[in-house]
């Protein structure tokens, strides 16, 4: 059905051509959730985005919303043409930034990154990136799920981790090492393990995401799920419970640099390789990326080196 729809729509090229309003109308209201607040978005009146979607539903020759009085639910077949859509309409509304790109940054860059690493990532961006482009309006967003950078209106998101979204465009910035660590009165307690088997046996604070215990990675490729008494969504809590001595933490080194150098936290194990984890910057721009957001990533990829080395 839906390998359908988009040959159907591709054969009709010609008439999408003249259907702007439509596309832009339809992709508002699929990021806003309603034709009222498309309408607001895009200065009209919610009959007016209504009428325009159901012009380009006529034209393409498919139902993209299933409409209701109460919701309005994207079809399967709206799903994989706004996933199609949305992106080229990204590309042709920023395409000037990219002939202007010498020119100052002007305009809304919207950015979401990990909560964990904001405290190390914000004053660098405030003081210099900002300070440097006074006309830039700056909207971040600080979450360590993975958003949905085109149903959310994101212009990039900074995430330490292997990739999985699609046909994003995936700019590597840096690898961040892991570590484990914990406080010296559990390492008095405990001691600290030389071997993977006397590591496993360790009690952790464990990171928990989405309800799910996650594993203590080896460079080597090999895992294992600790066990513990504490289990915790965010770094901030891992490393406070280790601070209180109540287990191990496998953490972002940088996360705990000032710990590690005051003492306050032990590296534990050290002879067991950790893996580094990968540093990104994701978009949707495809090859026409905005100035904007180019300079944005430039700007990143040298502070996160420096985040790297720490």
């Amino acid at each position: 059905m839906g390998r359908h729809m988009i040959c159907a729509a591709e054969s009709q090229m010609p008439n999408l051509l003249n259907e702007t309003s439509g596309l832009m109308a339809f992709v508002r209201t699929v990021e806003a959730g309603s034709f009222s607040a498309a309408a607001r978005n895009l200065d009209t009146t919610p009959s007016a985005v209504s009428k325009s979607v159901a012009r380009l539903e006529k034209n393409i020759g498919a139902r993209l919303f299933l409409r209701s009085t109460r919701a309005l639910t994207l079809t399967q077949d709206g799903q994989i043409f706004f996933e199609r859509v949305a992106p080229l309409l990204r590309d042709l509304e920023t395409s000037d930034e990219v002939i202007g790109s010498h020119a100052a940054l002007s305009g809304r860059l919207r950015v979401s990154m990990p909560s964990e690493l904001a405290p190390l990532m914000l004053p660098r961006l405030f003081t210099r990136f900002a300070a440097d482009n006074p006309n830039l309006h700056l909207d971040i967003g600080l979450t360590d799920r993975f958003v949905d950078l085109i149903r959310e209106d994101y212009d990039v998101v900074l995430r330490a981790g292997n990739p999985t979204q699609g046909e994003l465009i995936v700019r590597h910035l840096a690898d961040l090492p892991m570590v484990i660590v914990a406080s010296p009165v559990f390492l008095a307690t405990w001691g600290n393990p030389l071997s993977v088997e006397g590591l496993i046996a360790v009690p952790f604070a464990r990171y928990a995401l989405g309800g799910l215990i996650q594993p203590v990675r080896l460079a080597d490729g090999k895992s294992f799920v600790p066990g513990g008494r504490v289990d915790c969504d965010s770094g901030a809590a891992l490393i406070q419970a280790a601070l209180a001595g109540l287990g191990a933490a496998y953490l972002l080194r940088c996360l705990v640099t000032k710990e590690l150098q005051a003492g306050a936290l032990v590296a534990l194990a050290s002879e067991i390789a950790l893996p580094s984890l990968p540093f990104n910057a994701l978009h949707a721009f495809g090859r026409t990326v905005p100035s904007r957001v180019k300079l944005f990533c430039d700007f990143m990829a040298r502070e996160a080196r420096a985040i790297e080395a720490m």
